[in-house]
């Protein structure tokens, strides 16, 4: 049975076909091109050779429940009995994204992960997964002895702590615009930017308005000093939040940093205050230092987290 498999974010989406064994070529869609998440499938199903697919698994970036899901970094809206009929197969299955980045952690190669400290994962012990992108993606995964469970949450909304007293400055001006700095605030493709400004305005400095890709682009330049300090922080921050969600699940299993952000500059998360602010947690730094972190360099991972998923679908 063919069944179609698609990973969407705030930003973009990926689908690819799954015949039970192989996942097919990916394709992708820009979300802002597209009224509905129908609209798009539908042109990714016209550009597809061969059989239609009989069934789809959705794994989308928000909360998901009841045959439904809603972005919440993006507008599109998904009912699982409506996208069934609109597009002609058996049966639509929703799931959250980081659901899906979860599953895969177990089929993860050596060449899909980079090692960034710590000790070595142990397999009977939980597994964290974290991901800056359009939003900040969290979840568990919980070894079973028949198959793992996931812990699916909302963490990326978690209230951001400072760690010192530029960060809390950082965050008193970030409350201005927000009233309330989540985690996702920070950590994030806007996050990002949000760093910028705040920092830009604090320091002074008259700068101009800048992409997260560019803000990255600068700081790994170092051709704006603003940007190199929101990079900076950025990573220091995620290393707080990484390591009060090992703490919280015991992840001695092993935190996965996952999404479309960190995997595009391993070499200067590695040399970041990542790994201390991960650690920095007094009497517990012991604790942390034992705990793998990984980044995760498999462009498909929520893909491959649903080819796993897709054989539980229906299971009580």
């Amino acid at each position: 049975m063919l069944t179609l498999l698609g990973d969407i974010g705030g930003t973009n989406a990926r689908f690819a076909l799954y015949d039970g064994h192989a996942l097919g070529p990916v394709s992708h869609r820009a979300v802002a091109d597209f009224a509905t998440p129908a609209e798009a499938i539908r042109d990714v199903l016209g550009d597809l050779e061969g059989d239609p697919p009989s069934a789809a698994v959705f794994a989308v970036a928000g909360p998901v429940g009841g045959g439904r899901a809603t972005l919440t970094n993006g507008r599109w809206d998904f009912v699982a009995g409506e996208l069934r009929t609109a597009l002609g197969v058996e049966a639509v299955e929703l799931v959250n994204d980081f659901a899906a980045q979860a599953q895969a952690v177990p089929a993860f190669a050596d060449e899909d992960l980079r090692h960034v400290g710590g000790g070595r994962a142990d397999p009977t012990a939980p597994v964290a997964v974290i991901g800056p992108g359009t939003g900040l993606g969290v979840a568990g995964l919980i070894p079973g002895r028949n198959a793992p469970t996931v812990l699916v949450t909302e963490g990326g909304h978690v209230t951001m702590a400072p760690a010192d007293a530029d960060e809390a400055r950082l965050l008193d001006h970030l409350r201005v615009s927000f009233g309330h700095v989540s985690a996702e605030r920070v950590l994030s493709g806007p996050g990002l930017v949000n760093l910028y400004q705040a920092i830009a305005g604090l320091e002074g400095r008259d700068v101009p308005d800048r992409t997260p890709e560019e803000i990255t682009q600068m700081a790994l330049a170092g051709d704006c000093p603003t940007s190199v300090r929101s990079l900076d922080t950025f990573c220091a921050m995620l290393g707080t939040v990484a390591g009060n969600l090992a703490l919280s699940l015991g992840a001695k299993g092993g935190v996965h940093v996952t999404g479309g952000i960190v995997p595009r500059f391993t070499d200067r998360f590695a040399g970041s205050a990542f790994r201390e602010r991960f650690e920095a947690k007094g009497r517990f730094a012991g604790y942390l230092a034992e705990i793998p972190t990984f980044v995760v360099t498999h462009p498909y991972a929520a893909l491959i987290g649903l080819t796993r998923m897709v054989a539980m679908i229906g299971r009580p």
